[in-house]
């Protein structure tokens, strides 16, 4: 019997940080070329297609690529939908629906707004105040316009002026007041994936960075600081999902898709039941009953960190602690190259990349680790990996667990 065990064959990432010269769907392309290149697979062996963007639909970006899929999906739920859509592609591979399935991002959010790297290291005063007057345009510091009103809870929220960086702090804060947890607790977040960055070339920031650094970085919504807060640059990802009994004849050693799952609690954060839990409390243990596998056999997370109290409430929901005790799992390095949980092992969206929605480098990353090709900043033995995204306002999740080995 043929083995339809879903597994990961090949990745491809465009340039990264910043490609002026490349627009949305050229990432897209670009990715994908590399991404059929690393596992050997032509284009016409693609029977399956997967985007979600600020702008490019899966009908639009498939006629791009020059692909007719039979299987077909486009789901936006911001970040995340890469693992939704890691998670359906399992499912259509499973059935017989598809043999390869595609799936894309692509973004030039960076460049398309004119800005371009900025100049010196964070690690220094004065790479800090640089990175401070270009990053505070990155992380929301755009000409304020006037609020659009428009149907549902957001007309609501519209006329305070919320920010996207606003409705993180909220929850920041909350979780401050329940649980006692700190800024120095949630610098530690920053610093550890800035230590993975140093790692990566492709990374906007590799310098380090110290607690003392972020909570001396300009504050941006009480109580994050611009070191809490991702980066905006350019980029894109794609992956190639196929069964098993495929990818034997590829270049590549496949990547097990173990399991997954998804959740949604809101859209709107007016409407997020809790500030301080996600829907990854749902789809997390979901997702690890699915693989077969408990949170203590996972050697390396890929969490979404749009901010640094996105990492902290994926922690607790995904079960690796207790609810309220993400403060105290994250100190002394956890999370750093080398703790006993390596976290954003390219750098994250806090240091390397976050070109809008960055789940697809998740994956990517994920993949790059359990292949043993991550050079410098290969985990040890890493046969396990967690990929979560959080798209929206905390709102939507979607969890994948990825093995090197056959289940």
């Amino acid at each position: 019997m043929a083995d339809r065990t879903p597994v990961i064959a090949g990745v491809g990432l465009s340039e990264l940080p910043v490609a002026p010269g490349l627009s949305a769907p050229d990432h897209h392309a670009l990715a994908t070329r590399r991404a059929l290149a690393d596992c050997g697979m032509a284009k016409g062996d693609i029977d399956g297609y997967m985007t979600a963007g600020a702008y490019d639909e899966a009908v639009t970006m498939a006629e791009y690529l020059g692909i007719s899929p039979r299987f077909i999906g486009g789901a936006m739920t911001g970040g995340s939908s890469f693992e939704l859509f890691a998670e359906q592609a399992m499912l259509a591979i499973e059935a017989g629906h598809a043999e390869a399935v595609l799936i894309t991002y692509g973004s030039d959010l960076l460049s398309s707004r004119g800005r371009s790297l900025g100049t010196g290291g964070l690690g220094t005063s004065e790479g800090a105040s640089a990175a401070g007057k270009e990053g505070g345009k990155a992380r929301g510091g755009e000409e304020p316009r006037r609020p659009k009103l428009v149907g549902g809870p957001a007309r609501y929220e519209a006329p305070f002026g919320n920010t996207l960086v606003g409705s993180y702090a909220m929850a920041a804060m909350r979780h401050m007041h329940e649980y006692g947890t700190t800024s120095e607790q949630l610098a530690e977040i920053a610093v550890a994936i800035r230590g993975h960055a140093a790692h990566n070339p492709a990374a906007m920031y590799r310098d380090p960075i110290t607690v003392e650094d972020v909570l001396g970085s300009r504050m941006i919504a009480d109580p994050l600081h611009m070191l809490d807060c991702c980066l905006v640059t350019d980029g894109g990802g794609a992956l190639v999902v196929t069964t098993a009994e495929r990818a034997g004849d590829l270049a590549q050693p496949p990547v097990y898709l173990l399991g997954a799952a998804s959740a949604m609690t809101h859209w709107n954060v007016s409407q997020m039941p809790d500030f301080t839990t996600t829907g990854a409390a749902r789809c997390g243990p979901e997702a690890f009953a699915r693989a077969g596998v408990r949170p203590e056999d996972v050697d390396v997370v890929q969490l979404y960190d749009s901010f640094t109290i996105t990492v902290l409430l994926l922690l607790e929901d995904l079960g690796f602690c207790a609810k309220g005790e993400g403060g105290s799992f994250v100190e002394s390095g956890r999370l750093a190259p080398g703790g006993r949980l390596p976290a954003n092992t390219d750098g994250g969206g806090l240091s390397a990349c976050h070109p809008g929605m960055r789940g697809i480098f998740l994956l990517a990353e994920a993949v790059r680790q359990l292949r043993g090709q991550a050079g410098t900043a290969q985990v040890p033995g890493c046969r396990i990996a967690l990929a979560c995204g959080s798209g929206g306002w905390l709102s939507c999740m979607g969890a994948a667990l990825l093995g090197s080995e056959h289940p």
